[in-house]
């Protein structure tokens, strides 16, 4: 086995774990493994060893690694910034973006998104603390930009994704992601039907699987520490 396939199986194990403990099925949470600034090989390595879905956060770069990758199966993940000079390369080589933060990105998507493919499958970043260096729509938009975002046709929305900061503890960090997931339930109230909570990395998974995240995503407790640049 490789220290790829190792991580994958100690995540897959924590993953199910954290569920155990506040009695969900450790199916209920997938695991989107982030491949950012690790190369194709990397990838493969992972994907070898049962890993199907990936996330990228810088577009370029993944456009290259879907080439180079093209013939497996993987289900990219778009999970960084997207400005609205790079929509187009999001909308015709993701599966999913996880980062819609407001409706001109959207529309833009759903304009750009080619008719051959499938609906891009959509999440809403939410700034669920308020912090100033943080993407995401503050909280009380949310309701109107999903309405709006659920009407787009090359669109499917999904749910919602947040990245809170840094919080002192466990109880503190589960507290930041349960806004997030009050907003999911309201908007589930509302008959949006959603279906997908993005939430938890590497250090903070469990607070987030307990809080009810079904989706978290994870780099370095898979593929190690980020490459430095030269």
């Amino acid at each position: 086995m490789t220290m790829i396939s190792d991580n994958l199986q100690g995540v897959r194990a924590r993953i199910t774990a954290a569920c155990t403990a506040v009695g969900r099925p450790a199916d209920a949470v997938n695991l989107l493994a982030v491949s950012k600034t690790f190369g194709p090989d990397a990838v493969a390595e992972a994907f070898a060893a049962g890993q199907r879905a990936f996330g990228e956060n810088y577009i370029q770069e993944a456009v290259e690694k879907m080439a180079a990758l093209r013939e497996l199966p993987i289900e990219w993940h778009c999970i960084g910034p997207v400005q609205s000079n790079k929509t187009r390369l999001v909308a015709e080589n993701f599966q999913w973006i996880h980062t819609v933060d407001r409706l001109k990105i959207a529309q833009r998507l759903s304009d750009q998104r080619p008719a051959d493919m499938p609906p891009l499958q959509i999440c809403l970043q939410v700034n669920v603390d308020g912090g100033a260096n943080k993407s995401g729509a503050p909280p009380h938009d949310v309701a109107d930009l999903a309405l709006a975002v659920a009407t787009l046709p090359r669109l499917r929305l999904r749910g919602l994704m947040c990245i809170p900061e840094p919080a002192p503890d466990f109880v503190a960090t589960r507290a930041l992601f349960m806004r997030a997931k009050a907003l999911f339930d309201a908007l589930n109230a509302q008959n949006m039907g959603l279906d997908t909570l993005s939430m938890g990395m590497s250090a903070d998974m469990e607070a987030a699987i307990h809080a009810g995240s079904t989706m978290v995503r994870v780099g370095t407790a898979i593929f190690g520490g980020r490459p430095r640049p030269v």
